[in-house]
């Protein structure tokens, strides 16, 4: 940029893209600004037209936001070798002839975001000349030791910050399932939407400066992210949605990162991407967050509770052929996925400080609008469900308690011996460094039934205003209705049962299952037994019948009998086709004695899909990858697509059509990459298709640096 100054002529700025990059831990964004952390000096050079030597009479102005002032710290105004009151400080340092070196610190605590800096001047007549040396990006950082989002450890760093990969965990408590995620915050564009996204916000709309002062804050800046990230209050990212239709839009299934989703909202003018649910909401989040420098990671809750009236108590409703009934708000969910960020309280005290928990899925409304957290993981595992943000939520999801009833009629219902204690199992996350599973459900809660967590229970109880029948001694919160009523102890039944799953299905056999009855006592009986199957969402709700039948059986004295049967590939293809969950429930009644629920959540298996690369990955230096898989129907499909993403290895996604398979064929594709970032990659690899949910693998590269 031409600058010509009276007293110095300006030829260009230098902004030292390689030293500052490394210094700042911004040499992975794929970007041209210049990209800063907060609290921590960066280099900047002048070269000058002439080689005369001016005084040391500069003053610099860093500003961002729509209206910049001193008094909101969106603007600070600093000299040479003093530090402003604003924190922002600049030293002059040795330089060539021809050219003046400067460093710039900015504070620990200073406003992240997109800023201009100006540099002001006076000549010996007292004129004052202005010029704009150009914009940069100041980001949050876990780096330094002042700044609220500071992290000790390099490994966790590495990870929760600078890792554009991940796993998801999915599925079932008792058949945990990897799912790849492409964060990819680094790719090209991704911090510049990220940055936007704060600007759609509803608080931006109404006070931009106010806005834009606040975004010094963690716990301000993470709560408008997990507001925007849902489509809800305001043309967020992702709208969401959970019946099983997704024509007008795609699958929730069939994303493999936040990349293609946050282009697809930018490119199209900031409409709502269709669709997303839980697991879509935190990755996209995810990368957001970790873009603007807050450590962050995916955390999934096993049968999760979605306590609408949070007084801690889920009730589910089936009729007498043990079909789910919509009786109830309130739900279990096989899992549900969230996300936490790391920094400290500031506004509740540094107990508080380190993992807080932030949940972008739109499921109740915080304050008004759908947003979750920060809720700080020790708020939630000592009770203390009366802190900001949302910890009673959160308290409930992990730690409600599940009661089933059969309803026979508005009059009748009879509460059913079942497992209160299910919820809140298996929080899982990706370990630091490697894609095994960490298990984080002691920062959650103490050990199920111990006299700490019992006691942490009663005070949740109390600070909430429920009474121990589980209803709420006043509706605290507007809009609710109060719970159900007061809790009739459940008989125990004097059957058991069990259902089993013969071998792990995989999609397109039949399915086989065992249901096991034991008679508990001394006595003949004859037990009457209803089995349903019904295919369900993750949420467990359900979506279509697949079967039902009836059976009576005759047991003696503490005898065991088992019935077999098959849920038969043409029985549930028409309802598997976008996903593969099903619910299977037998309801057995005695003449005399307690009824007894058996359930069991099958989820079906992928066809097996193996990814190889034939050579070793080198920056800019393209290699094959052959991927092979098989038709797992006993049909011929059509139509199906094979999609491949992976950060700093495809700068696109990749689709393949694969026109044909017969039955049971297998076929193999062969793509060439060319990787564009060093280090351990991931690469996703999804088969689309019409007649099976999508058949999912990863496989990870390392690449090496450019020879």
């Amino acid at each position: 940029c031409l600058v010509s100054f009276l007293a110095l002529k300006i030829a260009d700025v230098n902004w030292q893209p390689t030293l500052n990059k490394a210094a700042h831990h911004t040499s992975d964004y794929s970007s041209t600004d210049a990209i800063f952390r907060r609290g921590q000096a960066f280099s900047i050079t002048l070269n000058l037209k002439t080689t005369a030597e001016p005084g040391d009479n500069f003053t610099f102005i860093a500003s961002t936001g729509p209206s910049p002032s001193e008094s909101q710290q969106t603007k600070a105004v600093f000299s040479l070798s003093e530090e402003s009151a604003s924190g922002w400080s600049a030293t002059r340092e040795p330089s060539e002839p021809g050219c003046i070196n400067f460093t710039i610190s900015s504070p620990a605590d200073a406003v992240i975001g997109r800023y201009k800096l100006k540099l002001q001047m006076v000549s010996g007549n007292h004129k004052v000349s202005s010029t704009l040396l150009g914009q940069f990006v100041l980001l949050f950082n876990p780096w330094c030791p002042n700044d609220d989002v500071y992290m000790a450890n390099e490994k966790e760093r590495r990870e929760y910050v600078l890792n554009d990969s991940g796993i998801i965990f999915q599925g079932l408590e008792k058949r945990i399932q990897q799912e790849a995620w492409n964060y990819g915050q680094f790719e090209e564009g991704i911090l510049d939407i990220s940055l936007s996204i704060l600007d759609r916000s509803l608080n931006h709309h109404e006070d931009p400066a106010v806005d834009v002062s606040n975004r010094n804050n963690p716990i301000y800046v993470s709560r408008v992210i997990s507001a925007m990230v849902n489509s809800n209050d305001e043309k967020g990212v992702v709208e969401g949605k959970w019946n099983g239709k997704y024509r007008s839009g795609t699958n929730p299934l069939q994303w493999s990162g936040s990349v293609t989703i946050l282009r697809k909202w930018y490119r199209r003018r900031y409409k709502p991407v269709r669709y997303g649910q839980c697991w879509v909401f935190a990755g996209v989040m995810c990368t957001v967050l970790r873009s603007l420098g807050i450590p962050t990671r995916v955390i999934t809750n096993f049968n999760s509770a979605h306590d609408t009236n949070i007084n801690l108590s889920i009730d589910k409703y089936v009729d007498v052929s043990g079909k789910t009934l919509d009786l109830s708000e309130d739900s279990v969910w096989n899992f549900h996925v969230w996300n936490e960020s790391w920094f400290i309280r500031r506004d509740l005290g540094s107990f508080y400080d380190g993992w807080q928990v932030l949940d972008a899925t739109p499921q109740e409304k915080s304050k008004g609008i759908y947003q979750c957290g920060p809720a700080s993981t020790r708020a939630i595992k000592e009770g203390h469900v009366n802190l900001d943000y949302d910890s009673s939520f959160v308290f409930a999801a992990v730690n409600a308690d599940y009661v089933t009833w059969i309803h026979y009629s508005k009059k009748r219902k009879e509460r059913i011996y079942s497992d209160t204690k299910k919820i809140g199992k298996f929080l899982s996350t990706k370990a630091v460094g490697t894609n095994s599973r960490v298990d984080v459900t002691a920062n959650y809660k103490y050990p199920e039934g111990s006299l700490k967590e019992r006691r942490v229970y009663k005070k949740a109880l109390k600070l909430l205003g429920v009474r121990s029948t589980g209803k709420k001694a006043k509706n605290t919160r507007p809009g609710r209705r109060p719970s159900a009523a007061p809790r009739q102890p459940a008989r125990k039944p004097t059957i058991s049962g069990k259902l089993i799953l013969d071998e792990s299905p995989v999609i397109g056999q039949d399915i086989l299952l065992t249901l096991a009855l034991r008679n508990l006592i001394s006595d003949v009986k004859t037990i009457k037994v209803k089995l349903r199957a019904s295919a369900i969402l993750y949420t467990r709700r359900p979506k279509a019948e697949i079967l039902q039948l009836s059976r009576s059986i005759k047991l003696g004295s503490e005898e065991v009998k088992e019935i077999s049967f098959k849920i038969s590939y043409s029985q549930y293809k028409n309802s598997l086709m976008d996903d593969r969950k099903i619910l299977v429930t037998a309801v057995c009644k005695t003449k005399q004695g307690a009824s007894l629920l058996v359930e069991k959540d099958i989820v079906l298996q992928d066809p097996f899909l193996t990814i190889k690369v034939l050579g070793p990955a080198v920056v800019h230096e393209p290699v094959n990858v052959q991927v092979t898989f098989t038709n797992p129907l006993s049909e011929a499909v059509t139509d199906c697509v094979l999609r491949a993403e992976g950060s700093g290895l495809l700068k696109e996604q990749l689709r393949i059509n694969v026109a044909r398979m017969a039955p049971m064929e297998s076929s193999t594709v062969e793509f060439e990459i060319i990787p564009y970032k060093s280090g351990t990659r991931q690469l996703q690899v999804d088969l689309v298709c019409k007649c099976f949910s999508d058949i999912k693998g990863f496989a990870m590269l390392d690449v090496a640096p450019a020879r």
